[in-house]
């Protein structure tokens, strides 16, 4: 794992404007995917989570400030978990249940016409099934279907895209 030092003798890194973090910033937005991901497993200890370049890029501009000038303060750290008790009780159903809320309930078929032809999704237990395939996003449904990106609740009307949220 790669460690960068820190600016002072708190960890937390008096100044913000160190220009070798700069610098490993700004090279982000050049680097290839397969530098990105490389880039991940050195950070992170592990291997890469499928999802796109922005996702990447914003995490691993997070763990490179996060190594140079310290994460969060341990008790902002406590602080926001006792807020997310206070939200939930510390109960992991409720939570995930809060985080789910929009989502259709399971057994939902979404039927949405593309190019003469309608397609039909199913919502799981634990995710979407598309002509039998599981499947974890509505995106990568509507990707598969149209052969470009969609934000999926868009594209099977769930969500008005001119709707502001």
């Amino acid at each position: 794992m790669t460690t960068v030092s820190t600016n002072d003798a708190t960890g937390r890194g008096g100044r913000h404007d160190d220009p070798a973090v700069l610098a490993r910033l700004a090279a982000l937005k050049a680097a290839t995917a397969p530098e990105l991901k490389a880039q991940w497993r050195d950070l992170f200890d592990s291997e890469p989570p499928p999802f796109n370049r922005r996702y990447l890029e914003s995490r691993l501009a997070y763990r490179i400030q996060e190594l140079a000038y310290g994460g969060l303060r341990p008790e902002t750290i406590r602080r926001l978990e006792r807020l997310g008790e206070e939200l939930d009780g510390g109960d992991r159903k409720k939570r995930s249940l809060r985080a789910d809320r929009d989502r259709p309930i399971t057994g939902t078929r979404l039927l949405r016409e593309w190019q003469g032809e309608e397609q039909v999704v199913t919502v799981t237990a634990d995710g979407f099934e598309w002509q039998g395939r599981p499947y974890k996003s509505l995106s990568a449904i509507a990707r598969a279907i149209t052969g470009t990106r969609w934000n999926g609740w868009v594209f099977f009307g769930l969500k008005n895209h001119r709707a502001r949220t």
